[in-house]
């Protein structure tokens, strides 16, 4: 569910380039401190009701064909709303191709999924319910269901004044999500002044980051992600972002992830190929190929020639991006029983 670009970690277009020692330019590091909260869109205002509404459905199995799979079961509260694993399972067993994303601050995102097939959450909510691999329901059948449940026909007569339906769904899952908001990391606090909150390797590795490493062309504002799409050479399985568009440019190219809690998602790419900030740091040390099998160019900056000694401090600061968690309790959901299978 909701599959949280492999661009993970200092990507970079190759022909842009980033002053180094320039102090008007490090005056203006575009980065920042990550928001308290995320604007909701006018059409869908957050309120305690439907944040709760949202939170319920979230970790409900009937959103699922055979009731068994909830958006919780690739989402897991104690894994940073990640799954800790490269590829999980969805309808009927089968093994998802791609790694899952974590839901944290994921309000702040201006598209949505790998490939940015989404432009909104309440978009996105819908797309895995649907999909054949994953949730597999069909939304006639899961309305029908849930105004089966005087629990959640009163949940939604009291949101939305209305019985539930695909477009209730769809807002209250995304109002529970844009309230999934980590507190400030000590990178956060860094930033705001106090230049006690990181360690001399973090330091050291943030330095890297926005210098030598060139991370931050691309790993930038308030999420260190510009939302973009790039093609770094973790593979040639999946086309990527040209499913959406249907461009051949556009081939292998997956949306720049956050480094928000990255420490507590891996693992790392769009593939889950890498197990370790270690490793994926590595990954564009050693330098990757300069083109595809089929002559696209990548998009990731030569990094050979750059000390494999400055990996840990570049790791130090990667940590230091882990702000705490929103508070956490599992959701009441309504008492009514429920089948195990739409086929009891």
């Amino acid at each position: 569910m909701f599959r949280i670009v492999a661009l993970l970690f200092l990507c970079a277009s190759s022909s842009a380039a980033l002053a180094q020692t320039d102090d008007r330019s490090r005056r203006e590091d575009p980065v920042v401190p990550l928001p308290a909260s995320v604007a909701a869109p006018v059409d869908n205002p957050t309120t305690p009701d439907k944040v709760t509404l949202g939170k319920e459905l979230f970790f409900d199995p009937r959103l699922s064909g055979d009731n068994t799979i909830s958006c919780a079961s690739c989402h897991f509260p104690e894994r940073a709303f990640g799954d800790g694993i490269a590829w999980n399972k969805g309808h009927g067993g089968a093994t998802l191709t791609r790694n899952t994303q974590s839901c944290l601050n994921v309000g702040f995102y201006s598209n949505f999924f790998w490939d940015g097939r989404s432009a909104t959450l309440e978009d996105q909510a819908l797309g895995p319910i649907q999909s054949e691999v994953e949730m597999n329901q069909n939304l006639d059948e899961l309305e029908k269901e849930l105004n089966a449940v005087p629990g959640y026909v009163r949940r939604f007569q009291t949101v939305f004044g209305t019985k539930p339906n695909r477009d209730g769904i769809a807002k209250a899952l995304a109002a529970y999500q844009r309230t999934l908001v980590t507190g400030p990391s000590p990178f956060d606090r860094y930033l705001q002044g106090d230049k006690t909150a990181l360690s001399a390797d973090a330091v050291r590795g943030w330095e890297l980051f926005r210098g030598e490493a060139k991370c931050i062309q691309c790993h930038n504002g308030p999420l260190l992600s510009d939302g973009k799409f790039y093609r770094l050479g973790v593979s040639e399985e999946d086309l990527g972002r040209a499913q959406v568009t249907g461009k051949k440019e556009d081939r292998y190219r997956f949306r720049t992830p956050t480094l928000r809690n990255v420490a507590e998602t891996g693992p790392y790419m769009h593939d889950g190929s890498q197990k370790s900030l270690e490793t994926v740091v590595t990954f564009y040390y050693r330098g990757i190929p300069q083109a595809t099998t089929d002559g696209l160019p990548m998009d990731a900056p030569d990094l050979r020639g750059q000390s494999f000694a400055d990996i840990p401090y570049l790791v130090a600061f990667l940590e230091s991006l882990s702000g705490p968690a929103p508070d956490f309790t599992p959701p009441t959901l309504p008492p009514e029983p429920m089948s195990n299978s739409k086929t009891d």
